[in-house]
């Protein structure tokens, strides 16, 4: 099982958790303050001390509430909801996903996401700026990389297999 998959069951995420997930109010609250908000909480140990354990706590806290404060998505219309659908094609409907996306390129912007977090770390763990935004910005634009071609694949997923495309419950 790919470690994709493990994530997502960790989070529980099932039909009612995509359609949460793929919100847009949740999809890009999460793409803005995923990153930002870690930072300065780790940061503000420089400022407040131990005190940073709260702050870092309300972080998790809210990075761990925002799929479930948001309604299911309507619809699959927007950019944020169509890499979100396209994330759990590529999680759970592997084989389909292969023969539709170059997989490896996936896999490498996830990579590349990842890779920024070696600067961002020593960017925190040094309070080096230039460390700490370049790692997250290579870690951001792979990450939007990523869902990019997410949206792709749930384009080419629809199309082949309608079956498999988001229909809101009414």
């Amino acid at each position: 099982m790919a470690l994709e998959k493990h994530v997502a069951d960790f989070f529980r995420l099932d039909e009612e958790g995509w359609a949460r997930h793929a919100n847009p109010w949740s999809g890009w609250s999460r793409l803005v303050t995923g990153m930002v908000l870690p930072i300065v909480a780790i940061w503000s140990r420089a400022w407040i001390g131990w005190w940073a354990i709260l702050a870092f706590a309300a972080v998790a806290l809210w990075l761990w509430l925002n799929p479930r404060l948001f309604p299911p998505v309507e619809h699959d219309r927007g950019w944020i909801s169509q890499g979100v659908f396209g994330e759990r094609a590529f999680i759970e409907h592997r084989e389909i996903s292969a023969g539709l996306i170059s997989v490896p390129r996936a896999n490498f912007f996830n990579i590349l996401a990842a890779l920024g977090l070696i600067p961002l770390t020593y960017g925190l763990w040094a309070l080096d700026p230039v460390a700490t935004v370049s790692g997250a910005s290579i870690s951001i634009a792979g990450k939007m990389l990523f869902i990019g071609e997410m949206v792709a694949l749930y384009d080419r997923v629809k199309a082949a297999h309608p079956e498999l495309a988001y229909r809101a419950e009414r």
